[in-house]
């Protein structure tokens, strides 16, 4: 134990993102089995704990967070711009990815049996989105992990709550106990990310081989390239113009967040870690980022919901030889700015795609073709998510002076130990 403390928490996961790498590479290079089947157990145990901590951290975080605007000055302001800039920077995101979907061709040339390609049991309609938003039952929402209906819920409960006033109290007394009982219990699910790391990426390097990412590369190339642009040069110009930061400082003060969104590949996982960079690093007021990173993590999705939906609609289209005009292009990035709740901060972002094509009315069996490597794309989109959640925080909160300089400044925080408990009635 006394070993491990002595590294980062950053290290711990580099180290192990190299060892699932050389572990991965040896199952598959040697064809050991029990190696590869060892290493998919591991991930596989890491992100099933990732996402038993989903329901109830979430609801209330939600709960919590909107109860807390009531001691936020401004607090209808400050929704509104981050919602805004939540929408802005998901249209600027997938306006470049169908620029670039434009200049690649991802699908011109791609030959695959298409035949053999079967539509998602789970699809995605506006219908189905908007309907399922709100919950027929509320104990499904939570068994059946429907993320965007808990948040439906913590919206409802947590402004129930504002209503009521001094009576609501106890309720909420209880609520930010159990957020910062399962932030707790979570924070121990994170610090075994070096072994999921490994796990996961490890998986991943013994089962994708270059004879499945072939056919596929351009389009996988592609996907990586718009998701670092966003991450890379978007993000960092609007910190720069616009939140008056410095770029470098941000990615050294987010790093470990974003390095564990890559490797999990679950925004809503990451999320404990996201609250505490925002305002440990960042120097984000605590209870604006008690508002708006959870909602973040819910509803943010630049890589899931605007660079990969618009290259994967195009990457379809050619496939299919389907022509897609001036009106399509306009729906994609209509879709990315409305719909990007659908993703909900789960991994995957399946449903997102399917809403894209149906909205396009292209055909839903091309899903199917990107499956097999669906994890391999999902961690820069969810890395790409995760910075969104960290930039739009810092924007807000320089225009409305609530973004303190000289914590943003100071040498990184260490993050290795468990976040301390914050007074009442502000978020922990």
């Amino acid at each position: 134990m006394f070993v491990v403390k002595r590294f980062s928490f950053s290290l711990q996961l580099l180290l192990g993102l190299a060892a699932g790498v050389a572990l991965g590479f040896a199952a598959r290079l040697w064809d050991l089995s029990w190696l590869s089947a060892t290493l998919t157990q591991a991930g596989s145990i890491f992100v099933q704990l990732l996402k038993l901590a989903v329901p109830p951290l979430v609801f209330t975080a939600v709960v919590v967070s909107v109860a807390n605007l009531r001691n936020v000055s401004g607090a209808a302001r400050l929704a509104g711009k981050t919602l805004l800039w939540f929408a802005a920077t998901a249209l600027v995101s997938v306006t470049f990815a169908i620029g670039l979907g434009l200049l690649l061709d991802p699908g011109r040339g791609v030959t695959l049996d298409t035949g053999a390609a079967k539509a998602p049991e789970t699809v995605g309609g506006w219908a189905d989105f908007l309907t399922g938003i709100v919950p027929a039952n509320v104990v499904t929402a939570f068994t059946e992990l429907e993320v965007l209906q808990i948040v439906f819920l913590g919206v409802v409960v947590g402004a129930a709550a504002m209503a009521v006033g001094e009576k609501a109290e106890p309720f909420l007394s209880l609520s930010r106990s159990v957020l910062e009982l399962v932030q707790k219990a979570l924070w121990w699910v994170i610090r075994l990310a070096p072994i999921g790391t490994a796990g996961l990426i490890g998986k991943a390097v013994a089962t994708y081989g270059w004879d499945l990412l072939a056919p596929l590369a351009k389009f996988s190339v592609g996907v990586y390239i718009g998701c670092l642009v966003v991450l890379l040069v978007i993000y960092p110009t609007l910190l720069a113009v616009v939140g008056r930061v410095s770029p470098v400082r941000f990615f050294r003060n987010a790093w470990p967040a974003i390095e564990l969104a890559f490797v999990s590949r679950s925004s809503v996982g990451t999320l404990p870690l996201t609250q505490r960079v925002t305002t440990e690093r960042n120097g984000v007021d605590r209870d604006y980022a008690s508002f708006a990173v959870p909602l973040g993590a819910t509803t943010k999705m630049d890589g899931c919901a605007s660079v990969y939906p618009a290259l994967a609609a195009i990457f379809v289209a050619q496939v299919y030889g389907v022509p897609l005009g001036l009106g399509d292009y306009l729906l994609i990035a209509f879709v990315s700015v409305v719909g990007s709740a659908a993703t909900a901060g789960l991994t995957g972002a399946i449903v997102m795609l399917t809403l894209t094509l149906s909205t396009l009315g292209l055909p839903l069996e091309g899903v199917g073709l990107l499956l097999a490597i669906d994890p391999i794309l999902d961690m820069i989109r969810t890395a790409t998510n995760v910075a969104g959640q960290l930039t739009v925080p810092v924007l807000v909160a320089r225009s409305e002076g609530r973004l303190d300089d000289a914590v943003f400044n100071a040498p990184p925080q260490s993050l290795d130990d468990a976040p301390a408990r914050r007074p009442e009635p502000a978020l922990a």
